[in-house]
């Protein structure tokens, strides 16, 4: 009797400790945004060289750590696969959820671009754009698929291509599985293992100035928005693609999460420093070790699911791309004269998703990779030099429902198997 009552004790001190530690990040958080919103909206030349610098150190430890988590954890996790392990379950769970989402962001916008029939913009406006998108007409969608295939094993890592960095590392981790047991498999596995707690050392490390890039990002996107953007004709356009991002965000997902008898206000609490950094860094890349320490520190998801499922998701989950293209694609379509009909709408949700998948997790990938898409079908692109001054907040809103998608694909498969995987991976 008297252990429980100890027990109870020091549960109910823990949950006190971790109640006030919430509070704080949030109110770290919340003052890191407000203070950069006032500093970007200053705008001194001085101050602003300042905030611009830490935005890019941030971004820079982002991208540093990102590139090798997503290689480590895919290995590690492939590299254990069995038939006592689940991995394959994981992953058709993984899979499963990922084209769900993305399917239904792509149809969102269709719906959407249905209902409110955003006008064509004037010709006079259109051409304006033509400057800013020069140099990227020339890009092709083929191309886009054939940078993917690494031709050495330092290029992907060096350039950062997060889908050559997948296809590597699940070669690497597949090979290290089917490897007969020896001492070299168990020496790979322990290298593995150690480099991987090392990560994660160096991400809590990340989190703990975390404030400091929020403030930075936050002022940064001020300063952006005081400079001013073109609008034109095209309200309704942009309407659309952020509605469509926001409904997925705030109504889809959350239904999802709740027909699987998952709270979702108690996931966002937890998934609340990754989505920050998702929002203002505009990279689910970037953003990878933040998810994944938020998933497993806060909302206890089992490490295993984790580190396989939040890597994949990262590259292929892509919701608010999904929308973007869709809805962004047909509006050039639609200004070049091409008339939207329920057919039409219906091949780009499958367009839309599978050029989604191929998207990568970094700024404005969805941007550039819509102009090589369409413009690889002849349509005219200057439209989307219009596009481009405003893409800057698209892009975060999209960055932030693809993080939390990510975050609910996670969870529900971690939900799922909670009984079904065993105690302890084997070794």
């Amino acid at each position: 009797m008297t252990f429980n009552r100890v027990k109870e004790a020091s549960d109910s001190a823990i949950a006190s400790i971790d109640s006030k530690s919430r509070l704080r990040t949030a109110i770290f958080y919340t003052g890191a945004l407000i203070l950069g919103a006032l500093v970007g909206f200053m705008g001194n030349d001085d101050v602003s060289a300042i905030y611009n610098f830490i935005a890019s150190v941030f971004t820079r430890l982002f991208s540093f750590i990102a590139v090798p988590v997503i290689a480590i954890s895919l290995i590690s996790t492939l590299s254990k696969l069995s038939a006592e392990s689940k991995g394959g379950t994981i992953f058709l769970h993984t899979i499963f959820y990922t084209l769900l989402t993305t399917i239904l962001a792509a149809v969102l916008g269709a719906i959407m671009f249905s209902i409110v029939s955003p006008a064509n913009v004037p010709t006079a406006l259109a051409e304006e754009g033509a400057a800013a998108v020069g140099k990227f007409k020339e890009l092709s969608y083929l191309e886009h698929f054939l940078s993917i295939i690494p031709n050495n094993l330092l290029q992907p890592f060096v350039v950062g291509n997060v889908l050559s960095i997948l296809m590597v590392a699940a070669a690497f981790g597949l090979a290290i599985a089917t490897m007969p047991n020896s001492k070299h498999k168990d020496a790979l596995l322990n290298l593995i293992a150690g480099f991987q707690e090392l990560l994660f050392i160096l991400i809590h490390w990340l989190i703990k100035i975390l404030p400091l890039g929020i403030f930075a990002f936050t002022a940064q996107l001020v300063e952006q928005l005081e400079a001013g953007v073109i609008l034109g004709g095209i309200v309704a356009y942009f309407g659309v693609v952020i509605s469509s991002n926001l409904i997925q965000m705030f109504i889809i997902l959350p239904a999802i999460l709740l027909l699987r008898k998952l709270n979702p206000l108690k996931i966002a609490r937890g998934m609340l420093p990754a989505l920050a950094v998702a929002l203002f860094s505009k990279s689910s890349a970037g953003t990878l070790p933040v998810t994944i320490a938020s998933a497993e520190d806060n909302l206890g998801v089992d490490k295993r699911v984790s580190r396989f499922v939040l890597p994949i998701c990262t590259t292929i989950n892509m919701n608010g791309c999904a929308a973007f293209i869709l809805v962004t694609s047909v509006y050039l379509l639609q200004n070049a004269g091409i008339e939207i009909g329920f057919s039409t709408l219906i091949t780009w949700i499958f367009i839309a998703t599978f050029a989604a998948v191929g998207n990568a997790g970094v700024p404005m990938g969805c941007y550039f990779l819509t102009l090589s898409l369409v413009s690889s079908m002849n349509v005219p692109v200057t439209l989307m030099g219009i596009i481009l001054p405003v893409y800057a907040v698209i892009d975060m809103i999209e960055t932030a429902l693809n993080v939390w998608s990510d975050s609910c694909v996670t969870n529900i498969v971690n939900e799922e198997l909670k009984d079904k995987l065993p105690k302890e991976l084997p070794a």
